[in-house]
């Protein structure tokens, strides 16, 4: 079987999404180190709830992820761990993004769904996003 597909008792799959988030007010935070930190704490969350990150770029006031998930995992509760995790251990470690920020992230994220035959131009997107 081709390795892109995930089966599980019920189905096979092949759940992907890219996300876009910010944080609040589109404020330049994501630098100096949060910038790392946070890729560590998306990798760990997405481990912890059998998520696979393909791909991850944070730019100083925007983050972009291309996330492989299960069928039984909605998008809104894959966004809320990961943009809620994230932002209580940020906001813990690095005690000046309480004074800058009243939370962390906006309400609000990006999503699509992405198919086997536009994953590659995803990928690339998002590699190439530290180039711009």
């Amino acid at each position: 079987m081709d390795n892109r597909w995930k089966t599980n008792p019920g189905c096979v799959y092949n759940v992907s999404y890219h996300i876009i988030w910010c944080p609040k007010y589109r404020r330049k935070v994501l630098t100096d180190g949060i910038d790392e930190r946070l890729k560590e704490i998306l990798t760990e969350t997405a481990t912890e709830n059998g998520w696979e990150i393909g791909k991850m770029e944070v730019m100083p006031d925007h983050v972009h992820l291309f996330i492989k998930a299960t069928p039984s995992d909605s998008i809104a509760h894959i966004v809320s761990q990961l943009k809620g995790k994230s932002s209580f251990i940020l906001r813990q470690e690095f005690s000046h993004l309480k004074s800058r920020l009243p939370t962390m992230w906006t309400r609000s994220y990006y999503v699509e769904t992405i198919g086997h035959i536009s994953e590659t131009t995803i990928l690339k997107y998002i590699e190439d996003q530290k180039a711009k």
